[in-house]
C-alpha cells in the first residue's frame, strides 16, 4: 500500500478522507503498535464526521498486534497529551486540527507525550504501514476511560489559576474541541465565560476553526465589544492553539503572547530557559534576556521545540503560530493552559490587555505572506544572491538579518509555496523589505 500522499502531510494531518480511508487507518494503527515499545496505547479523536470510523479502524489495527487500547473518546489534542504524560503511555489522536471539515489526520506521541515527527519515527511508521505488519495471534483489548476531570485538575494546578481574579472572557471554540473542557475549567476559576460556538460540530457550521484567518475572528471581536470583555480567546479545531484579542478587539500576534508568557515564567523561575521558533519577533529573545532568562531559537514545528525543551530543561516554548508549550505539561502544547496563564498575567498586571501588550510590541511585522512558485530552490537561490552581502542563516529556510530589519523565507513541505515573514522598526520599513523580496521571487518565477 502506497501511503506517501498521507505521510507527506506534516504529522499526517490535513489529509482528505479519500486518501486517509479506513483501510489506511487500520494499517497505520498496526504500524504504530509495532513501532512503539508498549503493550498499551491511548487513542482519542475529534468531532469531524469521519473521525469515529477512522478511530474504529485505527483501534482495530492496534489491537490486531496484541496491544491494548485505552480509548479516551472525543477530546482536544492536549487532553491526549495530558493522558500520555499522566499514564506514561504512547498515544494517537484522530484530528485534522484547523483544516476544512472534509479533511482528517492523526497526531502521534510516545509515552509522556514525547513527540513523533518526521525525524523521530514518522518515516518508520510509514514504512511499516506500507509493508504491512502480520497480525498477532492474541488480540488486544479496548478499555474506555474518561480523563477530562484529571485534565482539568492538571491544567489548573500547572498554571496558578487560583490567582485569576475578576476576568470577563469571551471564548470562541469554533465548534471544535475546546468546548469539551472549557466550561469545567471556568467553573473553578474567578472568571466569567462568554461562550461562542462551544458545541463540537464536525461540520463547523459557523466558521472554519482556523483563528489565524482574520475573517474567523469577526464574531469573537463583536462579542468582546458588545459584552465589554477583558479579553477574547479563539481556539483552533483541536484546541492545541489559542489566539487572543484585547479589550479593544485587536488581535495579539503569537510573538506578543510568547513574550508575555515568557516574562511571567521568568518572574517565578529566574534564569530559566525559554524556547522560541525563529519566526518569532526579536522582541521575544529581548524580553527573555531582559528578564534574566536564556533564549534558545529553534526551527518551526512542535517536534523540534519539544526536543529542545527536553534537552535544555526549558520551562516554556512559544511559536508565532499560536502553539505554546509547557514543561509542566510534559512539554506539550495546550491552548487552554496558554489561556489560563494569560488570564493570570492580566490579573497580576492590573491593567487592560490593550495597555499591557505595548510593552512587548516594539517592532512591526508583515505576518506570513505566501508566494506560489514553480521552482522553490531557484527562487531561494535568487534571494540569496540579492542579499549576498549578508550571511545566510539556514537554521530553517533562509533568514537574512539586516540589523534593524530581517526576514525569513521558508518552503512549504507539501505545496509549491514559499512563506515570507518580515520584521522591522516600523510599517514602512517592513513594507519596503516585503516589496524588495517579493520582486526577486516574482522575477525568478
Amino acid at each position: 500500500m502506497d501511503l506517501s500522499n498521507i505521510f507527506k502531510a506534516y504529522d499526517v494531518r490535513g489529509v482528505v478522507p479519500d486518501e486517509l480511508d479506513e483501510e489506511s487507518a487500520r494499517c497505520i494503527g498496526s504500524a504504530f503498535a509495532e513501532f512503539v515499545p508498549s503493550d498499551e496505547v491511548i487513542v482519542g479523536y475529534d468531532c469531524r464526521l469521519s473521525s469515529p470510523a477512522l478511530c474504529e479502524a485505527l483501534v482495530d489495527g492496534i489491537t490486531r498486534q496484541g496491544v491494548d487500547v485505552r480509548l479516551i473518546g472525543e477530546v482536544p489534542t492536549d487532553v491526549l497529551y495530558y493522558a500520555s504524560g499522566a499514564l506514561s503511555l504512547p498515544g494517537v489522536v484522530i484530528t485534522a486540527s484547523h483544516n476544512p471539515p472534509q479533511y482528517n489526520g492523526m497526531k502521534f506521541c510516545q509515552a509522556a507525550a514525547a513527540p513523533i515527527g518526521e525525524e523521530t519515527g514518522l518515516s518508520d511508521i510509514q514504512k511499516l504501514a506500507e509493508q504491512g505488519v502480520a497480525a498477532r495471534q492474541h488480540r488486544g483489548t479496548v478499555n474506555e476511560q474518561d480523563v477530562i476531570d484529571g485534565y482539568v485538575d492538571h491544567v489548573l494546578s500547572a498554571t496558578g489559576a487560583e490567582g485569576i481574579a475578576g476576568m470577563k472572557v469571551a471564548a470562541d471554540g469554533g465548534n471544535g474541541m475546546a468546548g469539551v473542557a472549557l466550561a469545567q475549567v471556568f467553573d473553578r476559576i474567578d472568571a466569567e465565560l462568554l461562550g461562542l460556538y462551544l458545541d463540537p460540530d464536525g461540520t463547523f457550521p459557523n466558521h472554519p476553526a482556523d483563528p489565524l484567518r482574520p475573517e474567523n475572528l469577526v464574531d469573537l471581536t463583536a462579542l468582546v465589544g458588545e459584552e465589554g470583555a477583558d479579553i477574547g480567546v479563539a481556539f483552533d479545531g483541536d484546541a492545541d492553539r489559542a489566539f487572543f484579542i484585547d479589550d479593544r478587539g485587536i488581535p495579539l500576534r503569537g510573538s506578543t503572547t510568547t513574550a508575555m508568557i515568557a516574562d511571567w515564567f521568568l518572574e517565578r523561575q529566574p534564569n530559566g530557559t525559554i524556547v522560541h521558533n525563529l519566526i518569532c519577533s526579536k522582541a521575544v529573545p529581548e524580553t527573555i534576556e531582559a528578564a534574566g532568562g536564556l533564549a534558545i531559537r529553534t526551527k518551526v514545528g512542535h517536534s523540534y521545540i519539544k526536543q529542545v525543551m527536553a534537552d535544555t530543561g526549558a520551562v516554556f516554548g512559544g511559536e508565532h503560530s499560536g502553539h505554546y508549550y509547557f514543561k509542566d505539561n510534559f512539554r506539550a502544547d495546550s491552548g487552554i493552559m496558554a489561556m489560563l496563564i494569560v488570564l493570570r498575567v492580566l490579573s497580576d498586571a492590573g491593567v487592560p490587555l490593550s495597555e499591557l501588550r505595548s510593552r512587548y510590541e516594539p517592532y512591526a511585522q508583515s505576518g506570513e505572506i505566501n508566494f506560489i512558485v514553480a521552482d522553490k530552490e531557484a527562487a531561494d537561490a535568487a534571494v540569496v544572491r540579492a542579499f549576498s552581502q549578508v550571511p545566510a542563516d539556514r537554521l530553517d529556510g533562509l533568514t537574512i538579518d539586516l540589523g534593524d530589519r530581517w526576514f525569513n523565507l521558508r518552503p512549504s513541505n507539501t505545496e509549491p509555496v514559499l512563506r515570507l515573514n518580515v520584521e522591522g522598526p516600523d510599517d514602512e520599513a517592513v513594507e519596503e523589505l516585503v516589496e524588495q523580496v517579493a520582486a526577486i521571487i516574482k522575477e525568478e518565477s
